[in-house]
């Protein structure tokens, strides 16, 4: 047989008179105190099935009426008028009763502020705020005792002065009974804070020794962890060691002493190579009369022969076609290649005849190469290309381990981490598609200009894809002003009002248009990730109509922190309010998952009119393009999903790609 699980002991319990009416007067009834609720029966065989009535004692006023009556009211709905048989018995009850009133009150706080819902991964963090719930209400029933101590001692104490001053023995007698009563209630209210005291202490030492259990074995766990992701890290590395040893002894690779830079495209521009006929060597230092970061493509294995068969004195020039970015640079042993730039570019034949050409070497633009006493001394070159960006091989663990939750503002990083701009020149750069809002400035549909801005606030993200550095804190009241009126129509400014959290404002105009923001943020460590939360708001005016538009950023995530190669994703919600038309759209950024089947980075979005009604249905990706195709009819649902006509998508935004040789920065 299954046994039965006895209900809980009431807080308190016992005969109190309750006044019932002028006819019958006071009648004595049993009083059942428990969970905030003060109930009555007629008898204790009641309390299982009839109750005669309840008062909630959360709303409830408890006043002291002389030695023996108290009144109970909740407003007015419910009043209690209740007599003790003596003054103890009434104070023991007015002590319960103002305990369970504080309890209750703060249980009912306590349910408005936290949610319940009871995952299965949150059993131990539930468990934990029920312990804390348990030792903050007996922390409240502590200080409530402490309250009823400081009230009875300074009546107990009151009531002392006042035999002091008595002159005649009977006042006296009628004093001395009420101490012994001050005192005795002195006593209950005593106890009753010892045995809070005690309850307090007992659960405090057990829960103390269970959690310095847990935070051991979480300790000991992240020592496990520490070691794993250290080792894995290293293994990584040990692996991309590997792969770069294996690819350079790779058959039909070159030697060791050549420099290596990839060729992509190359340009109709030529450049002439002079090769000096004199063999010399390389200095054990490593010199070379080639230039670091220099590199072109040698006009052939026929070239190299000639210009070891002739003469010392005697160069010859070669017609090379001139890469947009850095090729190989050949050092053979026993020849050192003099490279000169043109500043003309010159038909391949007509370079073809100067080929046989053996008069005197005459200055050329550039390097040029000078011969005293048969010693060939080198001019200085200039560089004419930035190199790519150092790969450094960083210990990353090292220094993130001792990071995790915190602020990124918090953190030292590296400089290798930072691109090469400030926060205000990479805010900036949200207005690369300003020609979004030039259409939607001159849209006199509402809905259509909403398109328009919520395809602007996707466009802002589009170069955050392959960008993966961190832009520069700017300093405390550091400025950046951006003139693009020329070409674009817009200037903007942006100011740093604040260091510590990071916190910039900017404004911008253009054409039709005027847009500005307090840009701040919230970013966390999470050890896999970097969670980035934007926490300003933007704003967007058209003076021509008055349409008002605000909206929040989504959340970024940079993945793959610790090891792999970075990657950002962005996902969240996003909704874009005209506030003058009462207009909405309504952006969904789907995060990326490898086992998805949707597009990567796909953005869906609908524009609704003020009623509620779809205008236009958006979709797209917030790192190539978006489209936009109105509503024509609505065709009821499926699944608890509008089904909608609409017309042929039109592409209102595509990225611009940028060029080949962005980075490149070549020198003209």
């Amino acid at each position: 047989m299954a046994e039965t699980k006895s209900a809980p002991e009431p807080e308190m319990k016992g005969w109190l008179y309750k006044w019932t009416n002028y006819l019958k007067g006071y009648q004595k009834r049993w009083f059942v105190l428990y969970n905030g609720l003060l109930s009555y029966y007629r008898n204790p065989t009641e309390v299982a099935h009839t109750c005669r009535g309840t008062i909630n004692l959360v709303s409830a006023v408890i006043h002291t009426v002389d030695s023996s009556n108290f009144v109970i009211s909740n407003g007015g709905t419910q009043t209690f008028h209740l007599k003790a048989s003596n003054e103890i018995e009434r104070q023991r009850w007015v002590t319960a009763l103002e305990l369970a009133k504080a309890r209750a009150i703060r249980m009912t706080e306590s349910d408005e502020d936290e949610d319940y819902s009871l995952l299965p991964a949150q059993t131990d963090k539930n468990e934990l705020q029920s312990v804390l719930k348990t030792l903050n209400a007996k922390l409240e029933d502590l200080s409530t005792c402490n309250d009823l101590i400081l009230k009875h001692g300074f009546a107990l104490q009151r009531s002392l002065s006042e035999i002091e001053n008595l002159d005649t023995v009977p006042d006296a007698v009628n004093k001395i009974r009420s101490v012994n009563e001050r005192a005795t209630l002195f006593r209950i209210t005593s106890n009753a804070m010892i045995n809070a005291c005690q309850d307090y202490m007992q659960l405090a030492q057990t829960q103390g020794r269970k959690w310095q259990k847990m935070v051991q074995h979480e300790h000991e766990q992240r020592l496990r962890l520490e070691e794993m992701v250290e080792q894995l890290a290293k293994q990584h590395s040990h692996l991309e060691r590997a792969a770069k040893e294996a690819s350079a002894n790779s058959p039909g690779m070159h030697s060791d002493d050549e420099e290596f830079y990839d060729a992509e495209e190359e340009t109709g521009s030529d450049f002439v190579i002079t090769i000096p006929g004199k063999v010399h060597r390389r200095t054990p230092s490593g010199f070379s009369l080639q230039s670091e970061g220099q590199g072109f493509q040698d006009g052939g294995a026929s070239s190299d022969t000639d210009a070891e068969g002739n003469g010392v004195g005697k160069c010859e020039d070669i017609i090379a076609r001139r890469k947009t970015r850095r090729t190989r640079t050949l050092a053979e042993q026993g020849k050192v290649h003099s490279v000169c730039v043109s500043n003309h570019c010159e038909d391949n034949n007509s370079d073809s005849e100067r080929k046989t050409s053996s008069a005197p070497e005459s200055p050329i633009h550039g390097a040029s190469i000078e011969k005293n006493n048969k010693s060939l001394v080198p001019a200085k070159i200039r560089r004419t290309i930035v190199p790519e960006k150092p790969n450094y091989s960083l210990n990353l663990w090292s220094i993130m381990k001792n990071c995790i939750g915190k602020e990124l503002t918090k953190i030292p990083m590296p400089v290798n981490f930072n691109e090469p701009l400030s926060t205000l020149q990479r805010l900036t750069e949200e207005y690369e598609y300003s020609d979004l809002l030039d259409k939607a400035a001159q849209c006199s549909d509402s809905c259509e200009q909403m398109a328009y801005v919520a395809a602007y606030t996707v466009s802002a993200y589009a170069t955050t894809s392959n960008r993966t550095g961190k832009p520069f804190n700017p300093l405390l009241g550091e400025t950046y002003e951006c003139d693009r009126t020329d070409d674009y129509g817009w200037r903007c400014i942006s100011e740093q009002v604040s260091h510590h959290p990071p916190m910039l404002a900017q404004h911008c105009e253009g054409r039709g248009w005027v847009c500005w923001q307090e840009f701040t943020m919230s970013s966390k460590f999470r050890g896999k990730y970097l969670q980035i939360i934007p926490l300003g708001i933007a704003h967007l005016l058209f003076p021509a109509s008055g349409n008002h538009y605000t909206w929040r950023k989504v959340t970024t995530f940079v993945h793959n922190i610790i090891v792999g190669r970075l990657w950002v994703d962005h996902h969240g919600e996003m909704e874009i309010v005209n506030h003058v038309t009462e207009d909405k759209c309504h952006l969904r950024f789907i995060p990326y998952s490898y086992f998805s089947r949707e597009v990567p980075r796909k953005v869906t979005g609908v524009v609704t009119d003020h009623e509620g009604n779809a205008k236009f249905v958006l979709q797209g990706t917030w790192d190539n393009k978006m489209e936009s195709a109105r509503v024509l009819n609505s065709h009821g649902s499926v699944k608890g999903k509008p089904l909608l006509e609409t017309s042929t998508p039109k592409t209102i935004w595509r990225r611009q790609f940028p060029g080949l040789v962005m980075h490149a920065f070549l020198c003209k």
